[in-house]
C-alpha cells in the first residue's frame, strides 16, 4: 500500500512538471507574438503600388503606320475605389509620328503621370523640365508642368515657358497647343524678339536632325564613250 501511494506521488509531481513547462512555453510565445504584433506596421493599399513594371516600351499604330511611340524606366501601378493612376518616377519620352511616318514631336520629362477617373477620363501630367521638340518645324518649349488632354488632342501648362525656334525667341506664362505642338499659343508672353520671315539665309541653316538621313547625292552625269568609232573590240 505505500509503495502505490508513492508510485501516485511520482505521477502527480510528473504532472505538474509538465503542465508547468507547458505553461512557460506557452507564455513565451504569447509574448514572442506580442512583440511581433507591435512592431509590425499596417499597409496601406491606396497608397502602395499595385504593381511595378520596369522598361516600359509601347507603341500606337493607326492602319499599319507608327503614330506614338513611349517609353519610360519604370512604371508604378495605383488604384483604389475613385481613381487609378500610373506613376513613371524615374522619367518619360513620348514620340509623336506624322501621316508621312516621320518623327514630328518629342516630349521629354523627368517624372510623369497618367489617370484614369471610374468615369474613363484620362489625363496625363509631366513633370520637372519638360522639353517638347517639333523637329518638323525646329522649335523647343521648355517648361516645368505639362498637361495633355488626350480626349481632345491639346496639350497646355500654366506654368512659365520658354519657346525658341529659327524665327526667333517667345517666353511668358501659360501655352496650350494641338498635341503635336505645331501650333503653340502663348497666353502671357513678355521680353520675345523675332527674325525675319525672309530671311532666306537664316531658314536654309536648319535642318529636321531627327529625320535627316544625309545629304542629297547629285545625279551621275552619263560619261562619255572613251572607243574610238571603228576601233570596237569584237
Amino acid at each position: 500500500m505505500q509503495r502505490a501511494s508513492l508510485h501516485i506521488k511520482s505521477n502527480k509531481t510528473a504532472a505538474i512538471r509538465l503542465l508547468i513547462a507547458a505553461a512557460f512555453v506557452l507564455s513565451c510565445l504569447l509574448v514572442a507574438c506580442e512583440r511581433k504584433t507591435q512592431t509590425t506596421k499596417s499597409v496601406d493599399l491606396n497608397k502602395s503600388p499595385r504593381q511595378i513594371v520596369d522598361s516600359i516600351y509601347a507603341v500606337q499604330t493607326e492602319n499599319g503606320g507608327l503614330t506614338m511611340r513611349v517609353e519610360a524606366k519604370k512604371m508604378e501601378k495605383y488604384e483604389n475605389d475613385t481613381i487609378s493612376y500610373e506613376l513613371f518616377p524615374k522619367g518619360f519620352d513620348i514620340y509623336s509620328y506624322n501621316r508621312d511616318g516621320f518623327l514630328e514631336t518629342h516630349i521629354h520629362a523627368r517624372a510623369a503621370k497618367h489617370t484614369v477617373s471610374k468615369t474613363y477620363k484620362e489625363t496625363w501630367a509631366a513633370y520637372g523640365n519638360v522639353e517638347i521638340f517639333n523637329y518638323v518645324k525646329g522649335e523647343k518649349m521648355v517648361t516645368d508642368t505639362l498637361y495633355w488632354d488626350k480626349n481632345n488632342h491639346r496639350i497646355y501648362t500654366h506654368c512659365f515657358v520658354k519657346m525658341s525656334s529659327p524665327r526667333g525667341l517667345m517666353q511668358g506664362y501659360g501655352m496650350e497647343s494641338d498635341e503635336m505642338a505645331r501650333n503653340a499659343d502663348i497666353m502671357m508672353p513678355f521680353d520675345s524678339y523675332s527674325r525675319l520671315g525672309k530671311d532666306s539665309i537664316l531658314n536654309g541653316l536648319y535642318k529636321d536632325t531627327a529625320n535627316f538621313i544625309g545629304p542629297v547625292l547629285k545625279p551621275v552625269k552619263k560619261q562619255n564613250n572613251l572607243l574610238v568609232k571603228g576601233k570596237e573590240k569584237k
